[in-house]
């Protein structure tokens, strides 16, 4: 019964999790649709935001909430589950106390050295483009700082299991944005636009930890604020941070060397990466966050023998795997088949034209060689942070970095030229080369994991049915298409992505697949 009632409990929490990415993400790409209605694909404005936003989003990937939860969280709610609410105070208020001081440090150093920053980044932008892109970079350094405050309390609120609030704080910091591009969108010049959009981000970054911090004050009822290094708890936090600090370092690489290799293929490849990463990252954070997020805290609680333990292992992992591809492989496909019409519903307004959702189309294509493996191998993470072991995924996304950036460097320069196409279409190369990157790391992760705890993975016959079911969905979704012909972009969207989720779900049901089961009935309970 208690294994019973810690499934619900997860289940329910994943589904908070799911829920608050889905609404954020959502506003999110409302505000990638206004900013390519106003900035436009084929913009200097447009690449030298996209570009500039790298830098400092580097600070909060680093500092911020995926590092923060894997150290500080274990801690934290351990204190907590023991009753010790002054001890676990005193660890929040150190470890508010640390970040903020670091954080403030690093912001001020980052605006001071921007010039020297930008060539890692776009090492292709020069002149007034380069100019503008310092000085985004530098609006933009401290709103990055917030949003790295702003994960501290995401990891106070979750392991006081608030998770909806923690995950839909995001949307004040796109609303922010939105409300700007509306203001002044139609009648400011595009790299006005692009200074003033850069300080909105700023005031929604703080909007964002204003939202939840009144709530962590209630919570945390005896914080202590003060650079207390000594205590043993505060001194594990640390820790813990520093391989999974180093992990996601090292991950955050292969986007850099993306940026700067898409930098110098002209205009409008930095700003079209930006939009397909908007794109294809939502179906990771969607699926692969929401089951990780939940299960790393489950699978960390496992006690028994050691193959006790590696049983229960199994079957979470297992689970949580086919909950995943459920969802990535219909992404995976209608990223690769109908990519065009997911970006020009999204982006195509304005300045921003047919011609350009085909160019994000061919990047999403290139995105879907490795979602699947990518979301899975998230997942493969997260259980060897259950046991304990932050080395052996560390080793995997160094080969992972390496391989990015050899096969990157050859897919988006020299083939291009070798193969006589457009020199711009190079950063589909890209995409396509980190899937196969993605592919290498999660084949180790796997084999690896496998030698511990025994065979994990997905069974055949279900791959093969989810993938069928995704094809013949695409099929009939590009027949609708074909029916529909020339409308606007929305228009088109509404009726050819929904026959394409309507014939999944239908083909899955029919093949017996039980996470299509489950999920329908989640949506509207019935007997089977």
């Amino acid at each position: 019964m208690a294994s019973d009632t810690k499934r619900d409990r997860t289940g329910r929490h994943a589904f908070l999790v799911a829920a608050g990415i889905l609404l954020s993400r959502i506003v999110g790409l409302v505000r990638a649709h206004f900013m390519s209605r106003y900035l436009g694909l084929e913009s200097d404005a447009a690449d030298a935001f996209y570009a500039a936003f790298k830098i400092p989003n580097l600070l909060q990937n680093l500092f911020g909430e995926g590092v923060l939860s894997a150290s500080f969280i274990p801690v934290y709610a351990r204190l907590l589950a023991r009753g010790d609410e002054r001890e676990a105070g005193k660890v929040a208020g150190a470890v508010a106390a640390i970040l903020a001081l670091v954080t403030s440090l690093i912001v001020l150093a980052g605006v001071l050295v921007t010039p020297i920053l930008i060539p890692l980044i776009a090492v292709g932008f020069e002149g007034p483009k380069r100019e503008l892109t310092i000085r985004l970079v530098r609006i933009l350094f401290p709103g990055a700082g917030l949003l790295v405050l702003s994960a501290w309390c995401l990891g106070v609120l979750n392991s006081h299991r608030k998770f909806f609030l923690s995950y839909t704080a995001p949307v004040l910091w796109n609303v922010a944005m939105i409300a700007t591009l509306l203001a002044a969108g139609s009648h400011s010049e595009e790299s006005h636009l692009a200074v003033i959009l850069a300080w909105a981000s700023v005031v929604g970054s703080a909007m964002q930890f204003g939202v939840q911090l009144p709530v962590v004050l209630a919570l945390v009822r005896q914080l202590r604020v003060g650079l207390d290094t000594q205590t043993a708890d505060v001194r594990e936090v640390i820790r813990n941070f520093v391989p999974v600090f180093i992990s996601r370092g090292v991950v955050q690489i292969s986007a850099f060397v993306d940026s700067t290799l898409a930098s110098l293929l002209g205009t409008g490849p930095v700003t079209g990466l930006g939009c397909a990463q908007l794109l294809y990252t939502l179906p990771v954070s969607l699926f692969g966050m929401a089951v990780s997020a939940a299960e790393l805290p489950a699978m960390s609680s496992a006690l028994g023998s050691e193959a006790e333990v590696s049983a229960y292992l199994r079957l979470r992992l297992n689970r949580g795997l086919r909950q995943i591809a459920f969802f990535i492989v219909p992404s995976a496909m209608a990223f690769l088949a109908l990519g065009q019409v997911v970006a020009g519903a999204l982006f195509e307004s304005g300045k921003f034209t047919a011609a350009d959702s085909r160019y994000v189309w061919v990047i999403i294509a290139g995105s879907a060689v490795g979602l699947l493996a990518s979301t899975l191998g998230r997942l493969y993470s997260s259980t060897y942070y259950a046991l304990r072991d932050t080395r052996t995924p560390l080793r995997f996304a160094i080969i992972r970095v390496v391989l990015t950036t050899g096969l990157g460097y050859l897919c988006a320069l020299p083939l291009p030229k070798l193969l006589g196409i457009d020199p711009r279409l190079g950063v589909a190369g890209l995409t396509a080369s980190a899937g196969v990157a993605g592919w290498v790391e999660f084949t180790l992760l796997r084999r690896t994991l496998n030698a511990r705890i025994g065979n994990t993975g997905l069974p055949v016959p279900l791959v093969v049915r989810l993938w069928t079911s995704a094809a013949l969905g695409a099929a009939i979704a590009w027949a609708v298409k074909l029916a529909i012909g020339h409308h606007g972009p929305i228009k088109v969207a509404i009726p050819v992505l929904g026959a394409y989720g309507v014939v999944y779900f239908g083909m899955t049901y029919a093949l017996g697949v039980d996470e299509c089961v489950t999920t329908l009935r989640r949506i509207y309970p019935f007997k089977s």
